[in-house]
């Protein structure tokens, strides 16, 4: 039975950077630098309206030159984000990635931002999968000798 996306949050946490869209790249840049991350999650209230990573800023600077840093956040973020719930499987999220060649995927609960999963999360959750069977099988080896 493949984990959920909630198992993953419960291990990492909930925290969320956030950022408005009236906000200005810089502003953006200065963000994901502090807090260490790669992606901000757009909001206006409690609603989730895009995201931005260090992608989109990069793309925005090759398009706009110097100029794409006092851009506001709205004009560079990725629109349409794809969300995921606290209940869906690692292996259907990895798929979603994958499929729409993206990194970070806000987590809702009932229309509110739970969490953010990565495509470091995943990864690091494979990871340990793999490790655990591996471990499963040489125990059952062993046993069997």
């Amino acid at each position: 039975m493949s984990m959920s996306i909630d198992s993953i949050l419960r291990r990492k946490g909930a925290d969320v950077a956030t950022i408005a869209p009236e906000a200005s790249v810089k502003r953006a840049t200065s963000w994901l630098h502090a807090k260490n991350v790669g992606s901000l999650v757009v909001t206006s209230g409690n609603t989730v309206v895009g995201l931005i990573s260090e992608r989109e800023i990069v793309h925005a600077i090759a398009r706009y030159g110097e100029t794409a840093i006092s851009m506001p956040v709205s004009e560079i973020m990725r629109h349409g984000v794809i969300t995921v719930s606290p209940t869906d499987t690692v292996s259907h999220v990895m798929s979603l990635m994958t499929r729409h060649r993206v990194r970070h995927m806000p987590v809702l609960r009932d229309g509110n931002l739970v969490g953010i999963i990565s495509i470091g999360d995943v990864v690091k959750h494979r990871l340990e999968d793999l490790e655990l069977e591996t471990n499963v099988l040489r125990d059952v080896y062993n046993a069997a000798r």
